[in-house]
């Protein structure tokens, strides 16, 4: 079956199982590898992107289901993305499996709340697991993209 939606800006079609999960697809056929595989069930967000502007864990999302929509992913961010600059301004990463997912519910958070409270960034983080427990660095990453931290100087 023929499914066609936009990858980060850029009509794709593909020709695929419509059930295979758009985890797959993103990485194994769209070779768009910074979405990353946790646990297969949702539960993690390691594989979070955004569909509609909205986060998604893509490993439950049937690819038949983002037939004509907007999918994006972290290399949709650009690299530069306010967001992952605070990411590595704060230090957030340290096995840095998770921060893919993390970085894509962060934007997704302050696209809808551009300057969330402390208890916002920590319900709209929430279910992106960091085994790591980096937390506290990924509040001040949010907080900082966000514009509430002013930025650290050299010297």
């Amino acid at each position: 079956m023929k499914i066609s939606f936009n990858v980060n800006g850029e009509r794709r079609t593909l020709e695929a199982d419509p059930d295979m999960p758009l985890l797959w697809a993103l990485r194994d056929l769209l070779d768009l590898k910074g979405v990353k595989y946790g646990c297969g069930v949702g539960a993690c967000g390691a594989c979070t992107v955004h569909v509609n502007g909205r986060p998604m864990r893509s490993c439950v999302v049937p690819l038949k289901s983002v037939q004509g929509d907007e999918v994006r992913t972290i290399e949709g961010l650009g690299g530069d993305h306010p967001v992952q600059r605070a990411w590595l301004e704060e230090q957030v990463p340290q096995c840095g499996y998770c921060q893919t997912g993390q970085i894509m519910q962060a934007v997704a958070l302050l696209e809808k709340t551009p300057r969330p409270t402390d208890a916002q960034i920590r319900a709209g983080m929430e279910g992106v697991l960091c085994r790591c427990g980096t937390y506290p660095r990924i509040e001040a990453a949010v907080r900082r993209a966000a514009g509430a931290t002013p930025a650290k100087t050299e010297g």
